[in-house]
């Protein structure tokens, strides 16, 4: 089925097809309109329209992605019951201003099958690649692809997942993709907490120490004192730290409440 280029009614142009993707933004090429990029794997909050608004401001049509990507989850993580909310998703979507949402299927992204064919490059290395070796090179793979199908001009990505989005600069890089990378400010609520789809698995316990991270980081960025940074976090009611580092002048977290995984950042 090949669809409109440009929005009926108001209502955001939707697709499951990487050949009605690209028919549509091969058309608003020809108009030489500016394609702006906003890849996520659904479950949508205020974080990621923002990246949409950034997007708008810095294009001529905005295309969101929503694809639960399996190359970057370990046999042991949450990729089954990770939040899908594709009408929920929509609805709001229809609401941003974005023009255009692909929904692909695993076989439009990986028709041989899920497997990672590049490997990330030194920004991916420590930090979340201790804990996840996997993680980096799905990540690389899946947006190297999304660009591959979408051709934009600008993407947006949020600087919640730091170290993703050196990996991602990295990747365009070494690979000569001419789009360029945006980067947008962490979203929180109003008790500092980074907003992300995973925050959905916290009890109103879970919540509240949940929100004692940012204030921990907050202050180490003042004392620059980790190890009491690691020590607070625990006292807050935090299970366990995978990593409390320094790093592009960045403190950088990763820390559970049960079986919940929670990062942050904050700048020094």
């Amino acid at each position: 089925m090949t669809l409109p280029a440009e929005k009926l009614g108001g209502a955001i142009l939707t697709t499951t097809s990487k050949l009605d993707l690209q028919e549509i933004i091969g058309d608003w090429k020809a108009q030489n309109l500016k394609i702006g990029l906003v890849p996520t794997m659904g479950a949508l909050h205020e974080g990621h329209l923002s990246l949409i608004k950034i997007a708008l401001e810095n294009s001529d049509r905005v295309v969101v992605t929503i694809f639960v990507n399996p190359t970057q989850f370990a046999p042991h993580e949450d990729f089954d019951i990770y939040p899908r909310k594709e009408a929920q998703d929509i609805a709001k979507l229809e609401e941003s201003g974005a023009h255009l949402v692909y929904i692909p299927a695993a076989s439009e992204i990986y028709p041989d099958g899920p497997a990672s064919t590049l490997k990330a490059g030194p920004a991916a290395q420590g930090l979340e690649s201790d804990f996840r070796p996997h993680f980096f090179d799905g990540v690389a793979t899946v947006v190297h692809r999304l660009f591959e199908h979408a051709q934009p001009d600008i993407a947006v990505f949020g600087e919640k997942d730091f170290q993703q989005l050196q990996v991602i600069k990295e990747m365009v890089k070494t690979q000569d993709m001419p789009v360029k990378i945006i980067s947008a400010p962490i979203m929180r609520d109003e008790h500092g907490l980074a907003l992300a789809s995973r925050n959905v698995y916290l009890s109103e316990e879970g919540l509240q120490i949940a929100r004692q991270l940012n204030k921990v980081l907050s202050e180490a960025t003042e004392t620059g004192n980790i190890e009491a940074a690691k020590t607070k976090v625990l006292e807050t009611g935090f299970d366990k730290i995978d990593y409390i580092e320094k790093r592009w002048n960045r403190i950088l977290a990763a820390a559970w409440i049960g079986k919940t995984r929670l990062i942050d950042n904050m700048e020094i």
